[in-house]
């Protein structure tokens, strides 16, 4: 058995023991506490500083060296309903390693709690924060994973369509655009995807949009907005993941709408796999793969590769 052979069997295993322990009873405050005990280790090195960025909370990962001189605004995924700064450390931590920037996570507001449009109005309001201290939009790259990377998608067409300034690019870890899950790869992957199932990310779109909410609306589903203007895009996937088509239609809708795009598949690799970053060798490799789009895009801002 080969290393990455071995290390996907152990994420597996890892995560079928996670997803053991919870039951119909399980409340969502417990299933993010857990998710974010699940991706508390290994721990990268960096400073973390909370701030309050106009009333959304967020907080700045720095690994040691990283600037803020360009800065990498961070949506994290998780359905819309989990994740935080906690859960997605490792990433933004071995992101800002890698990338020589300041990384700023955002956590916004969860559902069910606070339904659609409530992450990407906080998202919103964190680039505006940002941008307010002093940060041209052209030393702001973004990033998301999963939901996250949607996230990021539909604040850069709020913007366009608002002709505010843009971001200067984007990397989007296996971004979940499709709030139909309708791509055939919900069913062809499901064998192969660990971490989610098209069963999972419909109930979790329903509970994201509540009652009146339409999947196929392009304010909540990329896959359905207008892509033309958008900066260049940096699309990660792996190809067993259950929302790669997700991937995979993005990236051709971009390019037919005259966007910059590159789209990067991982073989054997799971949905939001950049999240096994110290666990999986590809996941710090996309990391690095990712930090290197970005620090490019922003300038050329100084390579650091974590060890």
């Amino acid at each position: 058995m080969n290393s990455m052979n071995a290390q996907l069997q152990e994420v597996r295993a890892a995560l079928g023991q996670l997803y053991a322990g919870w039951g119909a009873d399980t409340t969502i405050e417990q299933i993010r506490r857990d998710w974010n005990a699940f991706f508390a280790e290994p721990r990268p090195p960096a400073t973390v500083t909370a701030v309050d960025a106009d009333g959304v909370p967020a907080f700045w990962i720095e690994a040691p060296g990283a600037t803020r001189e360009a800065v990498i605004l961070f949506l994290h995924g998780g359905g819309y309903q989990i994740g935080s700064h906690i859960s997605h450390h490792n990433l933004m931590a071995r992101l800002s390693a890698h990338s020589g920037c300041a990384v700023l996570g955002v956590d916004y507001r969860l559902a069910p709690e606070h339904r659609q449009p409530a992450a990407l109005e906080d998202a919103a309001t964190a680039y505006a924060w940002l941008c307010a201290q002093g940060l041209a939009p052209g030393r702001i790259a973004l990033c998301g994973d999963s939901a996250g990377g949607a996230l990021a998608v539909l604040l850069m067409t709020q913007l366009r369509n608002a002709s505010q300034a843009l971001p200067r690019a984007a990397a989007l870890m296996s971004p979940w655009v499709d709030l139909q899950a309708g791509g055939a790869s919900y069913e062809a992957n499901a064998a192969t995807d660990p971490v989610t199932q098209r069963a999972t990310i419909l109930r979790m779109a329903r509970t994201y949009l509540g009652r009146s909410g339409q999947p196929e609306a392009p304010e909540v589903s990329p896959l359905h907005a207008a892509l033309d203007g958008l900066p260049p895009l940096l699309i990660q996937a792996g190809r067993a993941e259950v929302p790669l088509d997700d991937a995979h239609a993005l990236a051709e809708r971009a390019n037919a709408a005259g966007v910059q795009t590159r789209l990067s598949l991982w073989d054997d690799m799971p949905h939001a796999f950049q999240l096994f970053t110290g666990r999986l060798e590809a996941a710090d490799a996309a990391i690095d793969e990712a930090a290197r789009y970005l620090s490019q895009a922003l300038g050329g801002v100084p390579h650091r590769h974590y060890e």
